[in-house]
């Protein structure tokens, strides 16, 4: 795949970078700025995805060594749409559908000639080094956007936004070099937001597997990943994903291996219509957690808290083992020497009808309760013989709508107190009870044991491989690295401003109390009762009473 630097950066994107150095300034980071690595990171081992322009999505973020200006190169990669067929699907569906719209590039020209200065010290001081930061354009295919939120816009920022419902999505893009799972943590983070809600369907990432036949042009359901992670729905199931391939060491088959649910309720976050920022830190340690917006929601281990697990038992049930014939599982046993009562009526009835009953006064017994349809016709394409005789619909009679009752009157039926149904011999500890039977134990043939699960096949592309029954889903900020820190300074300047904005402009308290009443009308009472009742009080007990006048004579009945 091709790849060039790009140097039509608009004014707003220089802006942008410039705060972003002069950040670093403050917080003693110009020394690892200066010494970029094969990454061109900030810190080590840091890999980014920032739409920032209607035309890039970038890939990779980096400051060159000795920032002439405040001037720095980023590293745009594109989102590469996959344009293979899906297996197993409709042919109308198979294709997997998503696209860029065609936009117009647009730069300064005063601009473009700083960038070409810049560019040719880059090339001399870095190109000869053999150590380059490239980002490559977006592809004019497929049917994705890069566009601004529909609510809660941060002037500027755009994200990646699948557009079509009922289809399948796969988009990739490479990564400057592979990950490799070595002395390391990965952090991988990213914002999704379901604009229009989620009726069913995915909004997670792939990291895909390094391996020599990985073309992004035919990136599928199929191509191998290394980890998926992140928010899935269907119907009332809310998932969060942690899924990673785990290669057995004995045979090379690969194996998924789920991670445990998170324990919170994930509704709200896939129904509110809001950014939300999901985290995953995977450690060497083998131990994982997950964050939604900064909170942690599952935490775990690698060796334990996934199904199946990635160590398989070291002993298996023996598949020759066969249980013996005499063998008793039976803890109770009917009692050989018990004895059906000789009143015992097997044949009683379990209801009978109530002797005591009264036929109600106004019983009409010579009435039917329902009667033909006195204003029926037959139809005219009636055919006696082949439809039979006709008879007109049956319809509840109008004499007994005032009586308590019309036809025969029978007895409401009751419980038959002198019903006991099938006898039964009580049942005894059974004397010969021998427990339940289980195969023996052998030595597991495929046993292994992998201490190091973190260890995993590295990766080189970030891959979205959807399916949704909902469009306007939008991504952002997808940022891979090796350090906490700087995956949250990457959120605090990203997702924490869409979270400001969101704040600003959320409704009063007032406001949300009565939208809450129009989806539940019974709140109403609870706000009656919440002010009317302590306002009722405060006048019963607090209202001044009237006394009457000392001056005022008062009346002497005398007897």
């Amino acid at each position: 795949m091709s790849r060039f630097v790009k140097l039509n950066q608009i004014f707003i994107a220089q802006i942008i970078l410039i705060i972003h150095v002069l950040k670093c300034f403050s917080v003693g980071k110009l020394t690892k700025i200066l010494h970029s690595s094969e990454f061109c990171p900030i810190n080590d081992d840091l890999m980014i995805t920032k739409y920032i322009l209607n035309i890039y999505s970038i890939h990779t973020a980096c400051f060159l060594n000795y920032l002439l200006a405040f001037s720095c190169f980023i590293i745009f990669c594109s989102w590469q749409v996959s344009k293979t067929m899906k297996e197993d699907a409709d042919e109308d569906i198979a294709k997997y559908d998503g696209s860029f719209s065609s936009m117009v590039y647009v730069c300064e020209f005063l601009m473009i000639i700083c960038y070409l200065l810049i560019y040719i010290l880059f090339l001399t001081r870095h190109l000869l080094k053999k150590k380059t930061c490239f980002y490559m354009s977006l592809m004019p295919v497929g049917k994705w956007e890069v566009e601004p939120l529909k609510e809660n816009k941060v002037p500027g920022d755009l994200g990646l936004v699948l557009k079509s419902r009922a289809k399948h999505h796969a988009i990739a893009a490479l990564l400057n070099r592979p990950f490799a799972f070595k002395d390391k943590p990965l952090i991988v983070q990213y914002e999704v937001n379901f604009q229009d809600g989620i009726d069913c369907g995915g909004a997670y990432i792939k990291l895909l597997s390094d391996s020599e036949d990985l073309d992004l042009d035919q990136f599928h359901d199929r191509t191998p990943y290394t980890i998926m992670f992140g928010p899935d729905k269907c119907g009332e199931d809310y998932k969060l994903h942690f899924i990673f391939r785990h290669k057995n060491p004995l045979n090379g088959d690969v194996e998924e291996k789920h991670a445990k649910r998170p324990d919170v309720d994930l509704k709200k976050i896939y129904t509110d219509k809001k950014t939300h920022l999901y985290t995953l830190v995977l450690n060497p340690d083998n131990s994982y957690e997950i964050f939604i917006d900064q909170s942690s929601v599952s935490r775990g281990s690698l060796l334990t808290d996934v199904v199946p697990p990635v160590n398989p038992p070291k002993e298996v049930d023996d598949p020759k083992d066969s249980k013996p014939e005499d063998w008793d599982e039976r803890a109770k046993i009917p009692d050989p020497e018990a004895v059906k009562p000789d009143d015992w009526d097997e044949d009683a009835p379990a209801k009978v009808p109530d002797p005591d009953a009264v036929k109600p006064e106004g019983w009409l017994d010579d009435e039917p309760e329902f009667v033909s349809e006195p204003t029926a016709e037959k139809p005219d394409d009636w055919d006696e013989e082949m439809d039979g005789e006709w008879e007109a619909p049956q319809v509840p009679n109008p004499a007994c709508s005032a009586a308590p009752g019309c036809g025969e009157w029978k007895p409401p039926m009751i419980s038959n107190p002198q019903y006991k149904g099938k006898w039964k011999a009580p049942l005894i500890d059974n004397t010969n009870f021998q427990g339940v039977w289980s195969p023996r134990k052998i030595t597991n043939p495929d046993y292994f044991e992998d201490l190091h699960p973190f260890r995993m096949e590295s990766f080189r592309a970030v891959g979205l491989e959807l399916w949704s029954m909902t469009s306007d889903i939008y991504f952002d900020n997808f940022i891979i690295t090796s350090e906490k820190e700087v995956a949250d300074r990457w959120a605090a300047d990203s997702w924490g401003l869409k979270k400001l904005v969101a704040s600003a402009n959320e409704p009063g308290v007032l406001s949300q109390l009565a939208l809450a009443a129009e989806e539940r009308p019974w709140l109403w009472v609870v706000y009656i009762l919440t002010v009317g009742l302590p306002i009722g009080l405060a006048v019963l007990f607090c209202w001044p009473k009237v006394c009457p006048d000392p001056t005022e004579e008062i009346p002497f009945n005398a007897k």
